[in-house]
């Protein structure tokens, strides 16, 4: 009788967990893409995008524990990958038109550039462990989005630079 019981009551506390999971998943991706509206109205563009990839990095952290979780239920199709990817690419896409309005950002950056970067750079380097260099390729992205507009601005083109270097 004891074992009858038993996968019910796995069952549930199943279901609650993954209940718990989608509730935390949930508020959390609401924060990161509400913040990032937020961080605007503090920070100027480009120093509101490298808080919000530190915000974004702190996630991607927290997710280590629940990622069995996360993972079953992206495949039970419990939660929906392809939202939360949309919410976030969102939410990054607000941080770059307000970048390249201020003049601050590259125009040529899509939010999917960005979000590949970050999926790399999290991945090389995740937190806590690799803090550090996560930070400094953080900034080494942020020169990036930066340094162009600046560059052209100059008359230089970052392309014509390297075959310029490679071709002496």
């Amino acid at each position: 009788m004891g074992t009858r019981t038993r996968p019910a009551a796995t069952r549930r506390a199943t279901s609650t967990r993954e209940s718990l999971v989608d509730a935390v998943y949930r508020d959390q991706v609401v924060r990161l893409t509400t913040g990032a509206r937020e961080l605007l109205g503090q920070l100027s563009p480009a120093a509101a995008l490298r808080r919000w990839v530190d915000v974004f990095g702190d996630w991607i952290a927290t997710k280590n524990g629940m990622l069995d979780t996360l993972l079953a239920m992206v495949e039970s199709g419990e939660i929906a990958h392809a939202q939360t990817r949309a919410e976030l690419l969102a939410a990054i896409t607000v941080l770059l038109d307000a970048g390249r309005a201020a003049g601050d950002l590259r125009s040529d950056v899509t939010a999917e550039d960005v979000a590949a970067s970050l999926i790399g750079i999290y991945t090389v380097a995740p937190r806590p462990g690799h803090g550090a260099q996560a930070d400094r390729l953080l900034d080494l992205l942020m020169d990036g989005l930066t340094r162009a507009d600046h560059d052209a601005a100059e008359g230089l083109d970052a392309r014509g630079q390297c075959e310029r270097i490679r071709s002496s």
